[in-house]
């Protein structure tokens, strides 16, 4: 019998447009490039030679956008959960970007982000606080690869990700309510890490970095048994880091482990992934400055699973589980207010999307979905108590809740214009039986193929935690009649493009009802639970220069790039507040600068300021006890800067963050460290 083969629709590429949806109608089909211009390929070969010589970890790998001159092609957008990448605005920092950054984990790569607020008790990632737009830690949803991996116990430690630095090909970031999009949770913004792809041949990759504070670090990463013709694709990775803490009590020691499979089949592919994250550390003043020797343990377990059909009408079934463990000691190696933490999420979702056309002009996706999305804890402190035959191990408390989900969107493309419109209607158990509605709206206008002009409208919502509703210390009370939080956010921005430097500038309003904050109304007081009318009202610029095509390759200049951004909040309640804990502490003026340049031969250097405002203040303690003073967190400075030798197979880096030693209060009574050095080299076979 003569096989069937399959016939594929001949389409004719003749023109380079500088649109994120130019390549929309070629979903599908296969392309000819009818005229592709000698300037053209005297722009791209460079490009490309420069892409391939700068990226240490990957040099096999092609970002995911490419400037060729006048094209801008940019990849599908299928697990970014995005139907449009035209009218929806996204931030993304590309694996080039975090190589020459010099970064060693999550957190390091988002401070460079002037929308994002990152508070930390200790180094690479721990005790980390992140927040965007003048929101707090608990309003942003994290994915990895799409698959959701936040804490609904908590949102403290959100960077604290189950997955290594050598795994990530890209970080999305939205700034905004997306609930549309990304859930709910996703309430000031959303953060989606996409993982490098394993393909052939095999390779193996390895890290080995030392510094201050008896600091070691230490990761690896293998493409493991590719199989071509069966397009099989699995890797693995590693790593350990242990400190001895560059500030008091906040030594750490742990682990990550990151598995990611794929398989594409004909017209189908599948994905999975696994990761763990373990890790030991001195929580240094946590839940109180009056208890400075508290100790935490945390455990982050994750499963995903992915099917996706291709073609012009994709079906896209999933599944996930987040298992997070805590164990807290109030007094370290004591079992003084000592809490045991069990948490579950299991997500099972399915979305589809069709793509249609309808004459020469007009270009459409409409996307339907559905979540289902389970939340447990256990725990000795959170939650309702148990009878004494279901209790087990430490555990006597134990709440759960369950959200449902539906999302309906229609992307729409004429000419120069781009439309999106999104609705959500949810139900969840603790809220009431009804369904209620969340819309959207982006739409975005490009009179030529430099300029593009965007407005949006988002509403959402976010749950309370169960820390919010339950938590009890001797300087901690939870509220369990607190109400979701909701939020209604605009956003207006423009953008120029251009081959040698780009602009951004953006405004932003988020008007917030039943916002959760933690707050003492008194000196003598502990902090409180409790919710209020919250406005964060802001405007962002973003700038960037490529030297190398105004000044050409033969000089040492490479890009330079600014970013700032000014947030103002106004509080609608009359209640005093004598100190907030976390809502009303937020960045009023962040200023980032980096500059990348050639050294000599294959030494390169990369350098970061970022200058920072915070508002609020700190209640000032001595010898554990509170002095009642109330002390501004201020404005300070902070300059970084990398070596970096690379060459093809391995690299050598040495690392030093806050050269001029500035020590300075960004959260409590912690005072952040001087001089941190870090020295380190890798290699990939």
């Amino acid at each position: 019998m003569k096989q069937k083969q399959n016939v594929r629709e001949v389409f004719t590429f003749r023109h380079f447009a500088r649109t994120p949806y130019a390549l929309f109608r070629v979903l599908g089909r296969e392309v000819r490039v009818g005229v592709l211009s000698v300037a053209t390929l005297s722009v791209a070969a460079p490009c490309l030679a420069q892409v391939a010589a700068q990226t240490p970890a990957d040099t096999a790998s092609v970002p995911d956008t490419v400037a060729l001159g006048d094209a801008w092609v940019v990849a599908p957008p299928s697990v970014t959960r995005l139907t449009d990448a035209a009218a929806v605005h996204v931030q993304v920092l590309t694996r080039d970007d975090l190589a020459a950054a010099g970064v060693t984990s999550v957190n390091d790569a988002l401070k460079l982000v002037t929308g994002i607020d990152v508070r930390q008790r200790g180094s690479f990632g721990m005790q980390t606080d992140i927040s965007i737009g003048g929101g707090t830690f608990d309003q942003i949803a994290i994915f990895v690869n799409g698959f959701p991996v936040g804490n609904p116990q908590t949102g403290h430690n959100a960077a604290d990700l189950p997955l290594n630095l050598s795994d990530i090909r890209r970080i999305e970031i939205l700034e905004g309510a997306s609930a549309s999009l990304f859930g709910s949770q996703a309430f000031s913004g959303a953060i989606n890490i996409i993982t490098v792809k394993a393909k052939s041949p095999s390779s193996i990759y390895g890290e080995i970095a030392g510094g201050s504070y008896g600091t070691l670090l230490t990761e690896t990463r293998a493409e493991l048994f590719p199989i071509g013709r069966a397009n099989v694709a699995t890797s693995l990775s590693l790593s350990y880091r242990r400190s001895d803490g560059a500030v008091e009590n906040a030594d750490f020691q742990g682990g990550k482990l990151f598995w990611q499979g794929a398989f594409a089949g004909n017209g189908y592919r599948l994905h999975a992934q696994a990761g763990a994250s373990l890790n030991d550390f001195g929580a240094n003043t946590f839940y109180s400055a009056a208890y400075p020797n508290q100790w935490e343990a945390t455990r982050r377990f994750h499963v995903g699973l992915r099917g996706e059909t291709m073609g012009k009408v994709s079906f896209v079934p999933e599944f996930s589980w987040v298992r997070n463990a805590d164990h807290f000691q109030l007094i370290r190696g004591t079992h003084t207010a000592e809490n045991f933490h069990r948490g579950d999420v299991f997500t099972a979702g399915f979305r589809s999307y069709a793509h249609w056309t309808m004459g020469e002009a007009l270009s459409a996706t409409t996307s339907m979905g559905a979540e289902l999305r389970a939340e447990e804890i256990f725990s000795s402190n959170l939650g309702r108590p148990m009878e004494e035959s279901q209790q087990f191990s430490h555990y006597t408390k134990h709440d759960n809740r369950t959200n449902v989900g539906l999302t309906l969107g229609q992307a729409l493309r004429w000419h120069r214009f781009a439309l999106h419109l999104s609705l959500l209607a949810q139900r969840n158990t603790v809220v009431g039986r009804h369904f209620r509605l969340y819309p959207g709206a982006d739409l975005s206008f490009a009179p030529t193929s430099e300029w593009r002009f965007s407005v949006s409208w988002h509403k959402t919502l976010r749950l309370p935690t169960f820390t919010d509703l339950y938590y009890k210390s001797p300087t901690q009370e939870g509220n369990v009649g607190l109400r979701p939080e909701e939020n209604s956010a605009f956003r207006l921005g423009g953008e120029y493009h251009a081959p040698a430097w780009r602009a951004d500038l953006r405004a932003f309003y988020n008007h917030g009802t039943g916002m959760i904050d933690w707050v003492m109304l008194a000196p003598d007081d502990i902090y409180h639970a409790t919710s209020f009318r919250l406005d964060n009202m802001g405007v962002s610029l973003q700038a960037a220069l490529d030297f190398g095509k105004i000044l050409g390759l033969r000089q040492p200049l490479r890009t330079l790039s600014t970013g700032y951004t000014y947030i103002h909040q106004h509080r609608r309640d009359k209640q005093e507040v004598y100190k907030s804990n976390y809502a009303l502490e937020y960045l009023r003026h962040k200023l980032v600068v980096r500059l990348d340049h050639h050294v000599i031969s294959h030494l390169s250097a990369s350098w970061s300021l970022r200058l920072q405002r915070r508002e609020g203040a700190y209640v000032s303690y001595s010898g554990g006890q509170s002095t009642g003073r109330l002390v501004p967190y201020g404005t300070h400075a902070i300059l970084d800067g990398k070596l970096i030798w690379q060459q093809s197979g391995y690299g050598i880096f040495l690392e030093a963050q806050n050269l001029t030693a500035t020590r300075y209060y960004d959260l409590g009574n912690v005072r952040q460290p001087g001089l941190f050095l870090l020295a380190g080299a890798s290699i990939k076979l």
